[in-house]
This record gives C-alpha cells, structure tokens and sequence, in this order.
C-alpha cells in the first residue's frame, strides 16, 4: 500500500507583510521548511512575533488576501493538499479552506453576539449551503458540543452567557463543523483562565484522536506542546531553531533561545512551579 503524501510540505517558506514601500517590507518568516503528515499533529512554539501565527494564517489559506494586513508568500514553496499556496487563485484557495478548519487567536471573542452557541457553530454549515437541512445540522452542532464536553444545554446559549474558556469549546467545535481534515489552530488557550487551559488541550487533543485530522497547532507552553503534538516546530524571529520530538529538541538545545527553554523548564521544576 503506497503511502499517504503529507497534508503540508513547506519548503524554505518566506513570508512578509506588504507595505507601500518594497523598502519596508521585511521577514516574518525566512525560509522555513516542514512538512505534516496524514493524522499527524505539529506544535509551533516560539516567542511573540517569532512568526508563528503569519506561518498558521498561511497553512489556513489565508495569506495573500490582497490587504496590507494579510501576510503573502513570496519565497519558498508551500503546499496544502498538494497545492501551490504561493500565489494562490480563490478557486484554489476557496477548496484549500473547505478542507481546513481554522481557529484564528482568541476565536473565543469573535463568535457572533447577536446568535446562539449553536448557530454559532452551525454557521460555516449554511455558509456553504442554505438550504442544508435544519435537523441535520443540529444533530451535527450536538456531537460536537458534547465532543468538546459542554452540556447540550449551552446550544441555547448567547457568548455574552458563558465564559472565556465555554466560548473557546464553541470556536473549537464550529472550527470542526465541517469535518476538516486539518485544524490550523492560533494559539487556542490564549485568553483562557489558567484553570482551564489544560482542559482545552486535553480536548483538542483527544478530538484530533477520535476524528483523525491533521493538525498544526501553535502552542503556548511547552507543556501544551508535549499534551498535543508528535513533532514540535521551533520558531524564532522567523527562523526554525529546533525541529522533532518535544524530547529530541530539549536534548540537543544547540541555539540561544532553546536552551533559554530548558534553562526555563528545569528552574520551574526546581521550584516546583
């Protein structure tokens, strides 16, 4: 039997953010490669403005939008299901996006106030179709209310009702609506009380298992790194300093800022932090 070909090839990736003037423009990321494997889950780490979120919105099909805002590819080769991201057309990018599902930073804080949790997360459903039908979709939103372990109950409910880390479940579950097969996540405990960030990545984690999708997650900690992911990315100032296991990257910290991670790591643990 032939093997799966990867989910995502990146090879030598650069990205930056336009600008007015070329002169402007600089790196956010610099020729970073890395690849995804079928069902398998990789974790971005690296400090603020490492690159980490600019590669995510890349690996969702969202880069190159045609705004400032929007980060483009311009070095490099990156592939999502076998397509050129590079200069994508918004045919290819609207069947990149209908197999990825994309939990952009605080998600939680962007779901629709004026719907309930439920239509919340039914919405990506009638985006693609508005005629789909009403008992199917809601059968649907329930599995996975219930997958993200809330109570049934919480369909009915508006965002203003619930907190920070309830609302961060239904951003999850409608990321999940449509039965991706890569989950492209940004950071999905941020904004999180800190009780319950380990509760988010036990159910990310144990969803990714159940449902067998790919995934790219970028991590806060490297506790969360080691909870969710197979392989590990390490990014700093656009640049990948570390790559592997969690395990394999602690034993060889071979940059500054890796073993600034295990200098950090084994102090908490001394401390018993």
């Amino acid at each position: 039997m032939a093997a799966l070909k990867p989910v995502v090839i990146a090879t030598d990736v650069s990205m930056h953010y336009p600008a007015r003037k070329a002169k402007k423009r600089t790196n956010a990321v610099s020729g970073v490669s890395f690849e995804i494997a079928s069902g398998e889950i990789l974790a971005v780490i690296g400090e603020s403005g490492s690159g980490k979120s600019t590669l995510a919105t890349a690996v969702a099909g969202a880069a190159g939008m045609h705004d400032l805002g929007s980060p483009v590819v311009h070095g490099g080769s990156l592939k999502v299901f076998g397509t050129e991201v590079r200069r994508i057309s918004d045919r290819k990018r609207d069947r990149i996006q209908f197999r990825v599902g994309y939990l952009p930073q605080d998600a939680g804080s962007r779901l629709s106030p004026g719907l309930t949790a439920g239509e919340n997360v039914a919405e990506p459903i009638y985006a693609r179709d508005r005629k789909f039908d009403s008992h199917l979709a809601g059968q649907a939103v329930a599995t996975l209310i219930d997958a993200v372990r809330l109570p049934l109950t919480t369909m009915n409910k508006y965002p203003y009702e619930l907190s920070n880390g309830q609302r961060q479940r239904v951003a999850i579950a409608r990321a999940l609506i449509l039965e991706p097969n890569l989950l492209v996540a940004d950071n999905p405990t941020a904004g999180v009380d800190v009780t319950v960030r380990g509760t988010i990545v036990d159910i990310l984690a144990e969803v990714a298992r159940q449902r067998e999708f790919s995934a790219l997650i970028i991590a806060d900690e490297l506790d969360e790194a080691r909870r969710l992911a197979d392989r590990v990315l390490v990014l700093h100032q656009g640049v990948v300093v570390g790559q592997g296991t969690l395990d394999e990257i602690l034993a060889d910290p071979w940059h500054p800022y890796v073993a600034g991670l295990v200098r950090a790591r084994e102090l908490m643990t001394e401390t018993g932090a």
